[in-house]
């Protein structure tokens, strides 16, 4: 398994475990995910922060449990393994944004499970950095379709599927 962190920064020689910048409402006995911790994803879902940080961005993809019904729609729709929606005001920020993907030993880790996040109460120092000036090209190269879309509130609808659907930074979302 792969891990990785996503950051603008290009020079991190460790990763040290710090609180989040905007704390999350959590379940009862989990308010320690506010708390000081290396987050990582794993290598499928690593698509998911192929963006500038604060960008608000809607990922949707069949599961195991995605009904027939959905499945179909979801493969008239595109033959790619996700999809990636952003709004339009994003879309000059992302094409002129250079990402590091730092890639992380699983060792300390343990699963969220949730959507391939990972977490780490210890440091870690990365394995190696990668360079991602276009990242347009890498959601292609990961398979990940790409829609801009004027407000992704027109989406709300899609939580309601069997589909699997993920919002980061929706905080920073238009509507």
């Amino acid at each position: 398994m792969r891990l990785f962190h996503f950051s603008d920064e290009n020079n991190i020689e460790v990763f040290m475990p710090r609180p989040v910048k905007v704390a999350t409402p959590r379940a009862q006995e989990q308010e320690w995910l506010n708390g000081p911790l290396v987050w990582a994803i794993d290598d499928w879902h690593a698509p998911m922060y192929l963006f500038p940080r604060d960008c608000p961005r809607i990922f949707v993809w069949p599961t195991a449990t995605t009904t027939p019904e959905y499945l179909t729609a979801y493969k008239n729709m595109t033959t790619c393994r996700m999809v990636a929606h952003i709004e339009l005001g994003w879309l000059d920020r992302l094409s002129h944004t250079t990402i590091y993907r730092y890639e992380l030993s699983p060792d300390g880790f343990e699963s969220l499970d949730d959507a391939g996040i990972w977490i780490s109460r210890a440091p870690s120092m990365p394995l190696n950095v990668e360079r991602i000036d276009n990242i347009e090209k890498a959601l292609e190269a990961a398979g990940v379709e790409l829609r801009v879309l004027p407000s992704l509130k027109t989406l709300a609808p899609l939580w309601e599927t069997s589909l699997h659907v993920s919002g980061i930074r929706l905080r920073n979302a238009l509507d």
